[in-house]
């Protein structure tokens, strides 16, 4: 009877440790699938600016941000139809999710 009773907590004892491990790794996958998952976003972000910016290589008045996808456009700019143009050239350019113009047009 007590080999029984041994053996009984002996095996709960082992299910207890082994979900417990389980849990703690889960929480630590789930951890790190989260840091992987902004560090990719911050990467994408990075790679986004970068094509913008090649792309409005002989604009360098205008500013360029991403977060999230998101692009910022800032600076001033000649006319309206570079300001357009500059909003185009943003929005083709793949994981753009959106664009906001912060341009703004130089007085003459």
């Amino acid at each position: 009877m007590m080999t029984t009773k041994l053996i009984a907590r002996l095996l709960v004892a082992a299910t207890l440790t082994a979900a417990a491990a389980t849990g703690t790794a889960y929480a630590q996958t789930e951890a790190a699938m989260a840091g992987a998952a902004k560090t990719g976003t911050a990467t994408n972000d990075d790679a986004i600016t970068s094509k913008i910016k090649a792309s409005l290589a002989d604009q360098k008045q205008i500013g360029v941000t991403t977060s999230d996808g998101v692009v910022v456009l800032s600076g001033s700019v000649a006319s309206t139809d570079i300001g357009t143009k500059a909003i185009q050239v943003a929005s083709a350019v793949p994981g753009v999710k959106e664009v906001k113009s912060e341009l703004t047009v130089a007085s003459k």
